[in-house]
């Protein structure tokens, strides 16, 4: 009987046969675990329809390998067992010197889908909104640090926070980092230079949420070819350097049904409407819960504090840079329509969970009913204490300690993303207290600088 080739192996065949063409001879899977570490494995080009079937073996502690290379095993994730990570197809880009790359999710050997799996716990969450009735988009912006290739600081050129200077004199980088870009059909929206020495700034354009996140990391291992290309290293760290400024990695978000967006046109303040306002509430309200998912590493608490832009008050307003949701408003200058930020989450997240966890929040918040909190206009740090008591806006807490022990008792947390992916990111941010917690700031920040970089 003569094979016909369904529409998934002709997939593979056309993809294969492309990447052949553009000079690809490896292909690199990765996935991003609760650690917020990236792990990947490679094959041959030949071999690309075997990583999309039946894929490579991982075993299970793949989920719980901690940012010093350690291992935080728990009750049910030991040496035993084993894995398969399969590729996307559908996610595959071409890299530089011969390789492609593609995203990946984590299956056991039945099939089933790993519950622990971050990637695919995105792609649930994204499923329930559109069974909701709902769409919704994320844009990503990533900041990092241009460190030596050991991850030591570099020279100490003149340099001007959001200034022209560091666009100049890292120009020959930049060019090559926008081109790379571009060839691999991403486009960045705008890169500027950060606040802190040899620090960057890019914004990835808003897409749906698997896809964003896909991006996110498929920029990330872009910016990590080019550094090196240029003899340095990209730092990821929520603080790269004890005293200076950190990293973060802004979430924004919008909502729609039935093509009409649920930030604008309505009876709310700025125009939003109910559910909208509803959807800000549950995210507001549930932060705390989720705070782990986002700011959980050891590094995290150093980089949540008032006036430093990071959110750490616990409350939402118009382009408000201190509070941990900062709305942006429809306009001539917003041309991507109105939407929320999400401001505390820092690059040691993993970045399909952070995505899981704030939209969820946003769905749960919709479907109770959450009422929009008021609105706090101006820096809270210049309100009184009983003011910002009788507004109910607190400061997030940043004990690494307190953050995962909320997590851990989080019934919320554990309904919407489950049992498996909360036990894994406690089980390594617990493995992360124990083993460095104890270290002075700087001893922190250097052993840990490269840990989130790829």
């Amino acid at each position: 009987m003569t094979h016909i080739a369904s529409a998934d192996e002709s997939a593979v065949v056309r993809a294969q046969r492309e990447l052949q063409d553009a000079g690809v001879r490896t292909v690199i899977g990765t996935v991003v675990n609760a650690s917020g570490v990236t792990l990947a494995k490679s094959v041959p080009l030949a071999r690309l329809g075997i990583f999309h079937h039946s894929g490579m073996g991982a075993a299970p502690v793949w989920h719980v390998f901690a940012i010093d290379g350690g291992i935080a095993f728990t009750d049910t994730i030991t040496p035993v067992g084993d894995m398969r990570l399969k590729i996307d197809i559908a996610g595959l880009r071409v890299l530089p010197g011969g390789r492609a790359w593609a995203p990946a999710n984590l299956f056991e050997q039945d099939g089933a889908a790993s519950p622990a799996c971050a990637r695919g716990i995105l792609a649930d969450v994204e499923g329930r909104l559109d069974a909701a009735g709902y769409r919704a988009l994320v844009g990503h912006e990533l900041e990092f640090f241009l460190v030596s290739p050991d991850g030591s600081a570099l020279e100490n050129t003149p340099w001007v926070p959001y200034g022209a200077t560091g666009l100049l004199d890292r120009s020959e980088l930049l060019e090559d980092l926008l081109s790379a870009m571009n060839q691999a059909g991403l486009p960045i929206e705008q890169i500027h230079a950060e606040y802190g020495r040899n620090q960057f700034e890019f914004s990835l354009p808003p897409a749906s949420p698997v896809h964003a996140a896909d991006t996110a990391v498929f920029a990330k291992v872009i910016v990590g070819i080019v550094a090196r290309a240029h003899g340095m290293q990209a730092s990821f760290s929520p603080l790269p350097f004890a005293g200076a400024v950190g990293n973060g990695a802004h979430q924004h978000l919008s909502l729609q049904t039935n093509g009409m967006s649920l930030f604008s046109g309505g009876s709310g303040p700025h125009g939003i409407s109910h559910e909208g306002g509803a959807a800000i509430g549950g995210i507001i309200e549930g932060l705390p819960d989720i705070q782990g998912f986002l700011t959980g590493s050891v590094l995290s608490g150093s980089r949540l504090a008032p006036g430093t832009w990071s959110g750490a008050y616990l409350c939402w307003g118009l382009e408000n840079r201190e509070a941990s949701v900062r709305f942006l408003n429809e306009g001539e200058s917003n041309p991507h329509g109105p939407n929320v930020e999400v401001k505390i989450i820092d690059p040691s997240a993993n970045v399909y969970l952070a995505s899981a966890a704030i939209l969820a929040l946003a769905l749960d918040g919709i479907r109770s009913g959450r009422e929009l909190p008021g609105e706090i206009p101006g820096d809270p740090a210049r309100l009184s204490e009983d003011e910002r008591h009788r507004a109910n806006v607190r400061l997030l807490s940043d004990s690494p300690a307190a953050i995962i022990d909320t997590l851990d008792k989080s019934r919320l947390a554990r309904g919407l993303l489950g049992d498996a992916i909360v036990d894994a990111t406690v089980a390594v941010r617990r493995y992360e207290q124990r083993t460095s917690a104890e270290l002075a700031p700087d001893a922190l920040a250097e052993r840990f600088r490269l840990a989130w970089s790829i």
